[in-house]
């Protein structure tokens, strides 16, 4: 008897993509009405659709929209547009926005790391018995942990900062380039992390690194000065079409070098976007079409994908679960706004623009979001420490607005004016039109 042939995945692709869509949409819009920024909406609906919501009140209508013969599809087209919001992240990550600023942004943000990775592998340590799955060692649990608890939101501050007309005034300056450098950092340590948890030996975690840095200094050296002289070529030369398939081409295959390398695709992305040229009016709008592509219609897959692993149910009535979801964003507040918060104000900077900074730092949003499916993927955490750390994403991205809104109550912000360390050089960050 011949077999039966598997079920078309197109099919119910055809259902599902449309209705994540506008669902994200939707609940982007209702948050931003409420102050929030639309990636805290976009979240919230990636978890209603999955079992902590739509699967247990009505598991037939998950199983309809969501078969399991689509999830992979819905997993890689989800994947594709976080390679290209990686590698936006990169293009938008110009750390011009320095000048002026770089002694107390650098102190910011590693403050705002140093603080939540010492508090992170404390509370790591108490967590590694109950939560680490079968099989994974208590150094690559604890490490990716800590890191965990150092993400910053580098687009969806800037997004913040851009709502609530911020971008260019001190705070919004300096909150700007110390997320640049907590972003740049905390990559880093997650590659090594990556590197950890792949590799069967120290000395195997070593050589992933040397090529990790190797391929780095490649792009820096050889490529990006490449990059640079076709870019002004193709201010001339070359149509809008060949632009996009040069640079959707250079990060694809970056991110593909990275992933042999051993750490993740993600970061040959980002690491493409650092190196494209800034400036080029055939950059600038092919990257605009990427984004009005990649983050409307993609994104939002990865916003379900992520919600349909994330079950609140897994935590279910016991009071010692939730008992240690309370200490795990007591360490991620406390470590990111206590941090940035200590940092700021021993820089020179007043208790209100210290507290605000601190504030900032403490947005997580997507970014957190790509660092938790990673250490899902890899196995170093299981379900539910996925779900913990999903919902603290979600509350810190969302407690952001509301607790600046209090700390600069009554502040004049003086927002025609321009901030300090930038002068008359408009060549800092754009307002970033990511997450």
């Amino acid at each position: 008897m011949a077999a039966a042939a598997a079920p078309d995945p197109l099919t119910p692709l055809l259902v599902a993509v449309p209705v994540v869509i506008l669902a994200c949409r939707a609940g982007a819009q209702l948050l931003k009405r409420l102050g929030q920024p639309p990636v805290v909406g976009e979240i919230l609906v990636g978890i209603l659709l999955g079992p902590s919501l739509l699967g247990w009140l009505w598991p037939d209508a998950q199983g309809w929209l969501f078969p399991a013969s689509a999830l992979p599809y819905i997993g890689v087209l989800g994947n594709v547009g976080l390679l290209v919001f990686m590698f936006l992240v990169g293009l938008e990550l110009d750390l011009k926005s320095l000048r002026g600023n770089s002694r107390t942004a650098v102190a910011v943000s590693q403050a705002g790391i140093a603080l939540p990775l010492v508090l992170g592998v404390l509370l790591a340590l108490g967590m590694y018995g109950r939560f680490a799955p079968d099989g994974i060692g208590k150094l690559p649990f604890v490490l990716f942990i800590a890191v965990s608890m150092s993400i910053t939101a580098f687009p969806v501050l800037a997004r913040i900062l851009t709502d609530r007309g911020l971008y260019r005034t001190r705070v919004g300056v300096l909150a700007m380039a110390s997320a640049a450098v907590d972003d740049v950092t905390a990559w880093c340590l997650l590659a090594a992390v990556v590197a950890v948890t792949k590799s069967g030996s120290p000395m195997d975690a070593l050589v992933t690194a040397g090529y990790a840095v190797g391929f780095a200094a490649v792009m820096f050296v050889a490529v990006r000065p490449l990059l640079a002289r076709w870019a002004a070529r193709a201010e001339r030369r070359y149509a809008d079409g060949v632009v996009l398939v040069v640079l959707f081409g250079g990060l694809s295959l970056s991110a593909y070098a990275t992933d042999r390398i051993g750490v993740h695709a993600l970061f040959g992305a980002f690491l493409f976007g650092v190196i494209t040229p800034r400036g080029s009016r055939r950059i600038e709008v092919t990257a605009a079409r990427m984004r009005a592509f990649a983050v409307p219609v993609l994104l939002p897959l990865f916003f379900v994908s992520t919600g349909l692993k994330t079950d609140i149910g897994l935590l279910g009535g016991s009071a010692t679960q939730w008992l240690w979801a309370g200490a795990v964003l007591a360490v991620a507040v406390a470590g990111k706004w206590g941090g940035g918060t200590l940092a700021a104000r021993l820089s020179g900077r007043d208790w209100r623009d210290s507290m605000s900074l601190g504030a900032l730092m403490n947005c997580r949003g997507l970014t957190e979001l790509i660092v938790l499916n990673i250490g899902l993927g890899l196995g170093v955490i299981g379900p539910e420490l996925f779900t913990v750390l999903v919902l603290m994403a979600l509350l810190t991205t969302a407690m952001t607005t509301p607790a600046l809104t209090r700390i600069r109550k009554g502040v004049d912000e003086d927002l025609g004016q321009e901030p300090a360390g930038i002068g008359q050089d408009e060549s800092v960050l754009q307002p970033a039109r990511t997450r």
